[in-house]
């Protein structure tokens, strides 16, 4: 896992060469929207029960059959473990934000994630709908404006986005 900082060094390195302006200009860019990074990082931890559990109420009210008797999320055991794992893929979401970089995400979480929910029976299309409704309370909650640093979010939601989108693309 690379930070974005050892990742530019890493890719000049590899090519030989000096790190480039438009390299340092996205790294400054980075550096410059940090706090609104965090701000986001720490609202998405802070509110992490919240947007697990509105996500799995929304889902099960849209696919009933997931809790209903036979279902995968039918007895509490089960119905632990899929709000384990969205709680599981939330938190190497929020640390992709903080790290500008889905590396430790597709490292540590994505890699053989839909292996294992075909070997356990576990619709991915379920799951990866999930990791949508995640995103959307996700992003209302990062973007909300009262008591973070001011500014425009557009371009840090969008990367927010694009990190449930692997997340939801990996296990569909």
């Amino acid at each position: 896992m690379f930070d974005a900082f050892t990742k530019v060094v890493a890719q000049a390195d590899a090519r030989g060469q000096f790190i480039g302006a438009g390299e340092l200009d996205a790294l400054a860019a980075m550096v410059s929207d940090s706090n609104k990074r965090l701000d986001a990082v720490n609202r998405i931890t802070s509110n992490a029960s919240t947007i697990v559990s509105a996500a799995a109420r929304q889902l099960f009210a849209q696919q009933p059959a997931l809790i209903a008797p036979g279902g995968n999320a039918y007895t509490s055991r089960r119905m632990a473990a899929c709000l384990r794992d969205m709680e599981i893929i939330l938190r190497y979401v929020t640390y992709s934000i903080f790290t500008g970089d889905a590396s430790v995400m597709e490292d540590r979480c994505l890699n053989g994630l839909r292996e294992t929910y075909l070997a356990l029976g576990t619709p991915g299309a379920s799951v990866s709908a999930g990791v949508n409704l995640m995103k959307e309370a996700a992003i209302s909650i990062a973007n909300a404006k009262a008591g973070i640093t001011q500014g425009d979010c557009t371009a840090l939601m969008s990367e927010i986005g694009t990190y449930f989108d692997r997340a939801a693309s990996a296990v569909a």
